[in-house]
């Protein structure tokens, strides 16, 4: 069959002038009976090879579903992608076949997900469910699939890796189940990982061992990472950059230790204060105050405007652009100085 320019697959090797991974003004809705819920408002981030971009922000920001349009898995409809781009090495997904999308699924760009309970299938061994990867995408024996399960299963620093192949996930901790999911998301050497809330119910020691993995495994591929969270501690340690969502919008982006130095986005303010401190210890944890709007009726002008202590009348009438503060970051606020320079006092 001869093929159409939806079927050309992303080049292996090199990448030219090209990002590892480029969303380009990403757009999402959800038609519903009461109207379009925009979840994904004009969403754009760059990710390179060894790189971790976070992205940031509470639930119902938008970050998971951008993630889902980047892997193909929305349920369309009732989701709908009226604009925008996701290049992978070159490539816009969007425009790509069904069969070409599913040779990069899970092969090229492979994904985490954050309850790793209810994403592994509860009557399946996970030997079986780890396998299966090698025995649809490479055609390997049961045999051959099982052994290869076994040794990601060393890979991921899972004690008696042999002995537990044959176990099923109730018999695992939730972090033993966490280290499953993501042995079986880079069983196929993806080029980028999306990691969705890896570290969700865990405890802190749990987390720190998740963190310190999938930065381990990522040293040793170069692969892209994403990270997506709303816990601005987790990820000071493991991201290059930070992009900052709200209302599905990305209000803030920067390199990590200047968001963490002097943020320029009040709503990226709020959320570092929002950490507990220790030397702040019997003090009231400050909160931003309000709750995140209604994606089907957001607020005129900028969606943060009804919660921001620095909010002015333009505020309500004009939406602000992404401005540049520097060359490697951007601020979505018309008063972006008057945080810097108030963080700096």
């Amino acid at each position: 069959m001869k093929k159409t320019s939806t079927d050309v697959l992303p080049a292996e090797g090199g990448l030219g002038n090209e990002p590892l991974l480029a969303v380009d003004d990403l757009h999402v809705e959800f038609r519903t009976r009461q109207g379009a819920v925009r979840a994904v408002n004009g969403v754009s981030y760059t990710v390179n090879p060894g790189e971790t971009l976070a992205v940031l922000g509470e639930s119902g920001s938008g970050k998971s579903v951008t993630a889902q349009a980047i892997m193909g898995i929305l349920d369309m409809p009732p989701a709908v992608i009226p604009k925008g781009e996701i290049r992978f090495k070159g490539t816009d997904l969007l425009k790509l076949s069904d069969d070409a999308r599913t040779q990069v699924r899970g092969q090229r760009i492979a994904m985490v997900f954050q309850d790793a309970l209810s994403a592994l299938n509860p009557v399946f061994t996970v030997g079986w469910q780890i396998s299966e990867m090698f025995r649809v995408h490479r055609g390997m024996s049961k045999r051959d699939g099982m052994n290869k399960a076994i040794e990601l299963m060393d890979k991921v620093r899972i004690p008696a890796a042999r002995q537990r192949v044959n176990d099923y996930p109730h018999q695992f901790s939730g972090g033993m189940r966490q280290r499953i999911m993501i042995a079986m998301s880079i069983a196929l050497d993806p080029e980028v990982l999306i990691a969705d809330e890896p570290t969700t119910a865990l405890d802190v020691t749990v987390q720190a061992q998740i963190m310190e993995l999938l930065a381990e495994l990522q040293r040793e591929s170069q692969m892209g990472m994403i990270l997506i969270t709303h816990d601005l501690g987790v990820v000071a340690d493991v991201a290059d950059k930070i992009s900052v969502m709200y209302a599905g919008r990305i209000v803030e982006n920067a390199p990590v230790h200047d968001i963490y130095r002097s943020p320029g986005h009040p709503y990226t303010k709020g959320l570092l204060e929002s950490i507990p401190r220790v030397d702040l210890k019997g003090q009231d944890l400050y909160a931003i105050k309000g709750l995140p709007p209604n994606l089907l009726d957001l607020p005129s002008g900028c969606a943060f405007n009804p919660r921001c202590p620095y909010r002015q009348d333009n505020c309500v009438t004009a939406a602000p652009q992404l401005y540049e503060i520097s060359g490697t970051r951007g601020s979505a606020c018309h008063y972006w100085r008057e945080v810097l320079d108030g963080e700096r006092q």
